[in-house]
């Protein structure tokens, strides 16, 4: 993903703060208008990319494209480990089943966002009825600046997430290195340091040995 400007601002919308906690619900209409926030919305799981597509789409089509100004998925970079020590280069999600949405919230842009498909609802605080006896609807909450300073400081980041296809008391085959063509057994993974642990029969004893991904490939 790339870079994003949080400063960025149109002509006609201001870019402010969150307000404090229970404030959301006394901006006037003539003033929220003028308001742009970052709001996070929770999606059906691994269509974050669809969401976003048919929102953009939706709001050129309900005429809100005004006021639904950048729909982003925070993700930084991975490598996947395949099952045969191949690596693929992917990207993944900070946060998986969220869509990020900057928008002016009016009745209009609520409705475009709630009533795209794959979307479950906006992250906030649920607004009881006055009995209590019913669940209300989920008031939308605008992130902080600091929320979406973090959360796309930690994209920017760029750090390389490594995913492997292997977990403790999996079987593999030693590929490459000193220990080539030995079999054992998986007993800790280190994503972070793209490197296992796995105990491998070697003179007829059995040895933790530490691994690169890349040397080894699972059985099985």
């Amino acid at each position: 993903m790339s870079d994003v400007d949080l400063t960025a601002q149109s002509a006609d919308v201001l870019d402010l703060p969150a307000p404090n906690e229970g404030e959301a619900g006394t901006v006037s209409p003539a003033a929220r208008t003028a308001v742009a926030r970052w709001y996070a919305v929770q999606v059906a799981s691994s269509c974050e990319k669809k969401v976003k597509a048919t929102l953009e789409q939706r709001a050129v089509t309900l005429a809100v494209s005004d006021r639904i100004l950048e729909i982003e998925i925070p993700e930084t970079p991975a490598v996947k480990i395949k099952k045969d020590g191949s690596r693929q280069s992917t990207e993944e999600k900070v946060f998986p089943g969220y869509v990020l949405v900057r928008m002016v919230l009016d009745e209009d842009t609520m409705m475009a966002v709630r009533s795209t498909p794959n979307v479950i609802n906006f992250v906030g605080a649920e607004d009881r009825r006055a009995t209590g006896k019913a669940r209300g609807h989920i008031k939308p909450r605008p992130l902080s600046r600091s929320e979406v300073d973090r959360i796309f400081k930690r994209a920017a980041e760029k750090k390389t997430v490594v995913k492997v296809d292997l977990t403790e008391g999996d079987q593999i085959l030693v590929t490459a290195g000193p220990f080539k063509d030995f079999q054992g057994e998986v007993i800790e993974v280190s994503g972070e340091r793209s490197k296992l642990k796995a105990l491998l029969s070697i003179f007829g004893r059995e040895t933790p040995v530490e691994l690169e991904f890349s040397q080894v490939s699972k059985q099985g």
